[in-house]
């Protein structure tokens, strides 16, 4: 069995380990599960799969939103896992989300980048979102360095802080919140000068991809070559097996925890500035749609794989797309695609349970 295995291709062979396995069959009983719910509501099955996959592929606009989405998960994803290879846990990338796009707003509308030369007015933004993601991680990384603090509870709660930040941002005009010509006025943004804007890679607006795709493309090599193929991707897997036996060799225990914290909060503040400069143009509260947490979620089922967070994130883009077109067409709630994510992780996690029972 051992020689079959070692003939196939190295594709085929990542596609078949007992993780990816365990991680699809976890998704494939969640989404019976689902399909379970709905027909338990009262909907025929026939006609949520088909307000279902007319969401997802049913016109180019679909698809490009659904990419479009998954590229937000995939950002947070892949900086999950970055971070999981120190064996830390980032689950603050909502917070990291709101951040970045509050950065970008304020440098978009009031940082003068509108008449900066070529690319500039993109580019600016951009890394104002991914500074103030990578300043919210690395709070988090602070207080675990020097209080021992655990990440989960810090970022978890570092959201909720930037949250409430953004709402105070659109709801104060002494802040982000457009000018209030009268008691209608909502509490939003004023809308993001053109030149800010992302350019859509196809130029038409009926299939709106922006060019956060290429970006994320490349964002997902480079951390994959980082952690597979570098020194520092060593030195990160090893504070995260021993970190006493990693200082003992010399690795600082410090500099890799801030490191991979700042990094997935980086990730998470650009993830903001894509929705922002790419999709959405106006800041307003709840912007981020609850995208951090489906991306924490891309990270999980990722199984420590960077390939595995950008499959997971087009999944969930997708179902994304597919629940509000179900909700639209055949009335079936969207959160129950909150609910399947739920499903996901309780199955995978009692999957990965059997899985190391059968290895003991």
């Amino acid at each position: 069995m051992s020689e079959m295995a070692a003939d196939r291709p190295p594709v085929l062979r990542e596609m078949l380990r007992p993780s990816i396995l365990v991680s699809v069959a976890a998704v494939l009983a969640a989404a019976a599960l689902g399909l379970a719910l709905i027909i338990a509501i009262g909907v025929p099955a026939t006609d949520a799969i088909a307000a279902f996959i007319d969401g997802t592929f049913g016109s180019p606009y679909a698809i490009a939103a659904s990419i479009n989405r998954s590229i937000i998960f995939a950002l947070v994803g892949v900086g999950f896992v970055f971070a999981n290879r120190a064996n830390l846990v980032n689950v603050g990338g909502e917070g990291q989300i709101a951040m970045g796009g509050v950065a970008a707003t304020a440098v978009a509308l009031y940082g003068g980048v509108e008449a900066l030369p070529a690319g500039l007015p993109l580019l600016v933004p951009l890394i104002a979102a991914a500074i103030a993601g990578m300043v919210w991680g690395s709070i988090a990384a602070a207080l675990k360095i020097k209080a021992g603090t655990n990440e989960v509870i810090s970022t978890l709660l570092l959201s909720f802080i930037a949250v409430w930040l953004l709402y105070w941002c659109v709801q104060s005009p002494n802040l982000l919140r457009r000018p209030m010509t009268n008691s209608a006025t909502l509490p939003e943004s004023l809308e993001i000068p053109d030149p800010t804007k992302l350019p859509l890679l196809t130029g038409d607006y009926s299939f709106p991809l922006h060019i956060g795709l290429p970006v994320t493309i490349v964002v997902a090599i480079v951390v994959a070559v980082v952690l597979t193929k570098t020194v520092f991707g060593v030195h990160l897997r090893a504070v995260g097996f021993n970190p006493t036996a990693a200082s003992r060799a010399g690795i600082s225990y410090s500099r890799m925890v801030m490191t991979s914290l700042a990094t997935a909060g980086a990730l998470g503040g650009l993830a903001g500035g894509f929705m922002l400069l790419g999709e959405q143009y106006v800041l307003k509260d709840g912007f981020s749609s609850g995208y951090g947490f489906d991306g924490l979620v891309a990270g999980l089922l990722a199984r420590g794989s960077v390939v595995g967070a950008i499959a997971a994130a087009l999944l969930f883009g997708f179902l994304r797309s597919g629940g509000i077109n179900m909700e639209m067409v055949v009335g079936v709630p969207t959160a129950l695609v909150m609910v399947i994510q739920g499903l996901i992780v309780i199955t995978l996690a009692g999957a990965s349970y059997f899985l190391k029972g059968q290895r003991a």
